[in-house]
């Protein structure tokens, strides 16, 4: 019996339809694998405050807009996990080509503005290099804003000398040159594998 005309047609069509899909599919995902943090386009919303920098001036997101930026929630007198982190993306921005160096911005928000002045805050993060903006607030600033990318901080009972930790996220969440979230870096990723994301994004957002 022969086939009709239509029906191998109607074969090809849904052939090539079935490849196409497939291609589009694996597009998505090799894009998606291409990350080495996690890809958290679409699940938090963009950046958005009003703080205070290290200079005592009220500053708001849209003031660093054309630039990707890391935001990291942190306070100075933090023992290890605020210092380790802002060497590494340090690390990771300091190897960026040349014309791209300018482009990325690290913004460390203190949650604890008790301790945290302007004048410590410079002297904090102008330690670990260029191109970190130290931001604080009130205590209900900074609540509304953890609570913007679904993170939290809290302050254990002082000592006898009055010095208390801040327990606090440490996650650092990447916003494109738009204020889109884009990637959440994880603690174990390395300098190398942050630059590679940061160029990736930085170069994507300006083709």
């Amino acid at each position: 019996m022969s086939t009709s005309p239509f029906r191998r047609h109607t074969g090809t069509l849904s052939l090539l339809a079935l490849i196409l899909m497939t291609l589009v599919v694996s597009g998505c995902s090799g894009e998606e694998e291409n990350w080495n943090g996690k890809d958290i386009s679409g699940l938090m919303p963009g950046l958005e405050f009003e703080l205070t920098d290290s200079q005592g001036r009220s500053v708001t997101a849209e003031q660093f807009d054309g630039k990707v930026r890391l935001l990291f929630f942190g306070f100075t007198s933090c023992p290890d996990v605020c210092p380790t982190a802002l060497q590494k993306l340090n690390q990771a921005t300091e190897g960026l080509p040349p014309g791209l160096q300018d482009d990325v911005l690290t913004l460390f928000v203190s949650v604890d503005p008790e301790r945290d002045s302007p004048e410590r805050l410079a002297a904090y993060v102008n330690f670990f290099g260029e191109g970190i903006i130290g931001l604080t607030g009130k205590e209900p600033q900074l609540r509304e804003l953890a609570k913007r990318y679904r993170t939290t901080f809290g302050y254990e009972e002082p000592d006898e000398n009055g010095n208390y930790a801040v327990s606090h996220s440490s996650a650092v969440y990447v916003f494109d040159r738009e204020g889109k979230a884009r990637l959440l870096i994880r603690a174990d990723l390395s300098p190398k594998e942050i630059r590679q994301d940061l160029i990736a994004l930085a170069r994507t957002d300006t083709e």
